[in-house]
């Protein structure tokens, strides 16, 4: 399974890229998951710039996208919504195929944040059909240094919630791409 973990942070010190990095510590050696914490190097999206004008770095964004079997995304809240960079992100996805029905969870690092997770599951069940807002993890990291969040995810209860939460998103990925219809059945 090859899961793509997606940071809506652009900050160098987030705790939702450490949350990301600490779950692909985690994660089982059957399961590649990558963390991409380059959303603040993405170019303004504009649709002028889509097609054979789309920039080198929005390629390789969006052909990790194609290449996953699933999405993790994981975003601060910056003023109740979503961060710039993030929604920045996702410009650049829709009008291509690459999200299309592409498993899609989230994680969060915070014990806040309901406004921006409320808007960020409305925008990805727009963009994915998909989107599973069940499987969900979240762990109060917010104020923690990076290397504090590997540990404190280490811990028991924090490690086995995240493990379940790897373990069903797997599964649903799973289940996603065996009710996938095959060329062959169109």
């Amino acid at each position: 399974m090859k899961l793509l973990a997606i940071s809506g942070s652009a900050r160098a010190q987030s705790t939702n890229t450490a949350l990301l990095r600490a779950l692909a510590g985690i994660a089982p050696s059957s399961d590649e998951l990558e963390v991409f914490a380059g959303i603040g190097d993405l170019p303004i999206f504009s649709p002028d710039r889509e097609g054979d004008a789309t920039p080198e770095l929005v390629r390789a964004f969006q052909q990790k996208i194609a290449a996953a079997d699933g999405l993790i995304i994981a975003s601060p809240e910056y003023v109740r919504t979503l961060p710039g960079g993030l929604k920045n992100a996702i410009d650049w996805l829709v009008s291509g195929e690459h999200v299309i029905g592409k498993p899609i969870v989230l994680a969060h690092a915070s014990h806040r944040g309901d406004d921006m997770l409320q808007t960020l599951r409305t925008v990805l069940s727009t963009i994915s059909s998909n989107f599973n807002p069940g499987i969900f993890l979240r762990v109060a990291l917010m104020k923690q240094e990076p290397e504090a969040i590997a540990e404190i995810m280490a811990l028991p209860a924090n490690r086995l919630a995240a493990e379940k939460f790897l373990d069903d998103f797997a599964a649903f990925c799973r289940d996603s791409r065996a009710a996938k219809p095959s060329a062959m059945d169109l």
